[in-house]
């Protein structure tokens, strides 16, 4: 009857109680004093406990702490030989699936094999393709490890913050992505835009940047990968580690170019999501049952989680409220950093030019929605799991060095599966690195071909200007122009020319591996040139790939781990995020804007990142632990966009006068003159815009109609894009502010919407891409046929 009326509080006491004797009587026979010790100490250790934990934690917990044996690390089990072999069927799958879509370019859609279709994949990338290259590229390992490490600091807000602050810049890219396409729907990188409206510095400028993002990116990837691969498997080194990411990455890039990426991008997505719905499941229904689970539902979790102590930022230091400054402050770290990765990595515009306009705006929405449940998902079963863990053994599973490490996830996923869960870890993160590194390495050979090499170090013609032919080096005529045709250019566009169409026809029924030289009066050159290009091409990727390496070591030795360079890249790019959005949105920038936006964000940044954290013990004698610490990144990132959209703007409206609307079209008309006469954008274009292939390359319809012609799509990436973020970044985190801390039910419809978003977002990008894929491929099919029937009567 006594127990009936003592709370959960004084029950633990009276069991706490019984615990410090039985520890007192075994001390007694190692010596008085000792023993005396001991019980000081047990007593001490409990007696804070009690007063630090919630009235609501269960008392059957803290009990059966004392009988739990206390485990810490991952232990590395996977055989070095069995990690081998899969490895090498990775890599050889992944070039396979490149060589198929090579071959479905080549003999179904009859694609020739040039620089343009190597970078762009033909231009005519589905919504469903588009949505899986969106979320394999996004989905770093970064967006795995990080999202779960965030959850084991804050809490349910560590996910959402991650989710949520990584996934409105994606859909915001959607609106860059139909301005492209309406203002330099010719351009293949962002570069392009920048040189044709700026000049060579402020181009040079944002090359320098652009590489920086795309290398930056690929080594915390590597860097996160290395980590966890390196922790798992036995006799793994560092260094064998990160040569095994690279071959894999550069293999399959190396055969099949960008449009490999598309299909690859698609299993590797499909991996992702299907690993993902297996610890999902486990977590939380435990359906074989495993001994070493002990959730199997939300409600368990649950009751953990009420035993542990969270940080002093949440409310109540509770792990189950929203009420959290250290995840705020993540948030918007995450938020800022996390415009300069997407803006400024040429691989999203990348994914971009490959997709028609409608496609391309769908594919990005879709693809941010779609991508937004893999780290809120698996941060709230993983994180939330491994903090359960913790609170079951009542110590934490990792030190706080393996957590920044990114060691999360696989320790919870070796604790909960074992051995599976090991393997599932390891095909897990193969298939995060493989996309997108693969996407980093092409984007970093994009900008050397277009931007550096086309540009610099082997033009074609040197000193073309804008609205000069590159082809003839003529000027091109005004619109409606009958007269003078040795002033102005008259070259055919290759699509219309007679001789270009009997050299490629040659060309393919030769079998031998020397092909026969082009013969057409007007395009040898140039096409020449192009092919050219075409083998550098393979070097740039081979190159890239290798540079990873020595890179990955340097900042291994320097101790850099995942949560410090994910934090850090924001400071280092987010100063171009605004130039780079104004280049294709306001008419008024210039070169001066640019560049003092860019360089002077970017000093800032750095500056007040530094001067931060040398005010915290140890100044920056203690550098990676004060500058990795929350406020001074907090502080350098936001310094960092904010002056660099400032002085991009001021320093414009300063320097520059209003421009009337025909002088803000010649503007835009120096974007629209980037084009490739062998390919031009109004044959790509032609069914969307409506209109018949011109006999000129140039011959285009004005910037009037194409606007119009996709208002549809610009309306939808412009409505979709601010409707999103202000659900994310308002509605949604109002809401959850205030519920302030949650209870077992508001945790269970909490997780539950995590659970829900990760079944529907794996039926889309499973199901449709397929479809939509297979169904183009046998249109184009029966097209063919169709056209050979024709020509054989």
């Amino acid at each position: 009857m006594i127990m009936e009326y003592l709370d959960h509080k004084a029950l633990s006491q009276i069991k706490s109680t019984i615990c410090l004797f039985i520890c007192f009587f075994f001390s007694v026979g190692h010596g008085e004093q000792r023993g005396r010790k001991i019980l000081n100490n047990v007593r001490s250790l409990i007696n804070d406990t009690l007063e630090k934990l919630p009235e609501d934690c269960d008392p059957s917990i803290i009990v059966a702490r004392n009988n739990t044996s206390v485990r810490v690390g991952v232990d590395p089990t996977v055989n070095l030989t069995m990690a081998i072999i899969i490895f090498t069927f990775v890599g050889i799958f992944a070039s396979v699936i490149a060589s198929l879509f090579h071959m479905v370019r080549k003999h179904v859609y009859h694609d020739a094999d040039n620089l343009d279709t190597t970078f762009d994949a033909g231009g005519k990338v589905s919504i469903g393709l588009t949505a899986t290259t969106i979320v394999s590229q996004w989905t770093w390992s970064a967006t795995l490890l990080q999202s779960s490490t965030v959850a084991s600091k804050y809490g349910i807000s560590g996910p959402y913050w991650y989710a949520a602050g990584a996934t409105i810049q994606v859909v915001l890219f959607a609106i860059l992505s139909i301005q492209l396409k309406t203002r330099a729907p010719g351009a293949k990188t962002f570069l392009q835009v920048i040189k044709a409206r700026f000049g060579k510095k402020t181009h040079i400028t944002f090359c320098v940047f652009a590489c920086c993002t795309n290398i930056v990116v690929a080594v915390s990837l590597t860097l996160a990968g290395v980590a966890v691969l390196h922790s798992l498997i036995k006799g793994l080194s560092m260094e064998l580690a990160v040569f095994m990411l690279t071959a894999v990455i550069g293999g399959y890039t190396l055969i099949g170019g960008l449009g490999a990426t598309f299909y690859v991008s698609y299993f590797n997505t499909t991996i992702i999501f299907i690993i993902l719905l297996m610890l999902v499941t486990e977590v939380y229904y435990n359906p074989l049952g495993h001994e070493d689970n002990l959730f199997g539902s939300s409600d368990n979790i649950y009751r953990y989680l009420v035993c542990s102590l969270g940080p002093e930022g949440n409310e109540e230091r509770s792990y189950l409220t929203f009420h959290s400054s250290g995840g705020f402050f993540f948030g918007i770290i995450n938020i800022v950093g996390n415009f300069g990765t997407v803006f400024c990595d040429q691989s999203y515009w990348q994914s971009s030019v490959a997709a028609k306009p409608l496609q391309g705006v769908w594919g990005f929405i879709l693809g941010g929605l779609t991508w937004f449940a893999i780290p809120f998902s698996l941060a709230t079963t993983l994180g939330l799991s491994y903090l359960a863990l913790s609170s079951a053994q009542g110590e934490p599973l990792l030190t706080p060095e393996d957590v920044d490490r990114g060691l999360v996830v696989p320790v919870v996923a070796q604790n909960i599966l074992g051995s599976f869960g090991e393997y599932a870890m390891i095909f897990l993160i193969l298939m995060a690195v493989m996309s997108t590194g693969s996407a980093e390495v092409i984007a970093v050979a994009s900008v050397i071909i277009y931007d550096i090499y086309q540009a610099y170090i082997q033009p074609f013609r040197v000193n073309v200007k804008d609205d000069e032919c590159i082809i003839c080096g003529k000027p091109y005529p005004p619109p409606d122009s009958i007269d003078e045709a040795d002033k102005f250019c008259r070259c055919k566009s290759m699509v219309s020319c007679i001789d270009c169409q009997q050299d490629t026809s040659n060309r393919t029924e030769c079998k031998s591996l020397v092909k026969p030289h082009f013969t057409c009066s007007v395009h040898k050159e140039y096409r020449e040139y192009q092919e050219q290009l075409l083998n550098y091409k393979n070097w740039c990727i081979m190159w890239t790939t290798i540079i990873i390496n020595p890179l990955f070591l340097l900042c291994y030795a320097a101790n850099l781990n995942l949560s410090w360079s994910y934090l850090f890249t924001g400071i280092l790019i987010s100063s171009t995020v605004i130039p780079i959005t104004l280049s294709v949105l306001w008419s008024r920038l210039n070169e001066k804007g640019m560049i003092s936006g860019a360089i002077g964000g970017c000093i800032c940044g750095l500056v007040s990142w530094l001067v931060t954290a040398s005010t915290f013990p140890g100044g920056l004698g203690d550098f990676l632990a004060n500058t990795g610490k929350e406020l001074p990144m907090l502080i350098g990132n936001l310094a960092s966009v904010g002056m660099g959209g400032l002085l991009c703007i001021v320093v414009s409206l300063a320097t520059s006068e209003s421009l009337s609307n025909e002088e803000s079209d010649r503007i835009w008309e120096k974007t629209r003159n980037i084009d490739n006469p062998l390919n031009p954008w109004t044959y790509v274009y032609r069914e969307e815009l409506d209109i018949e292939i011109k006999e000129k390359y140039h011959d285009r319809p004005s910037l009037e109609s194409v606007v119009q012609t996709f208002k549809t799509a610009r309306t939808i990436a412009y409505s979709a894009g601010i409707l999103l973020v202000i659900f994310f970044i308002g509605v949604w985190p109002g809401v959850m502010v205030a519920v302030r801390i949650l209870d077992s039910k508001g945790f269970l419809a909490w997780t539950s919407i995590s659970r829900g978003w990760t079944y529907i977002a794996a039926a889309f990008i499973i199901i449709v891409p397929c479809i939509q894929e297979i169904g183009t491929i046998r249109r184009q099919y029966l097209s063919n046929q169709k056209q050979n029937k024709i020509v054989n009567k």
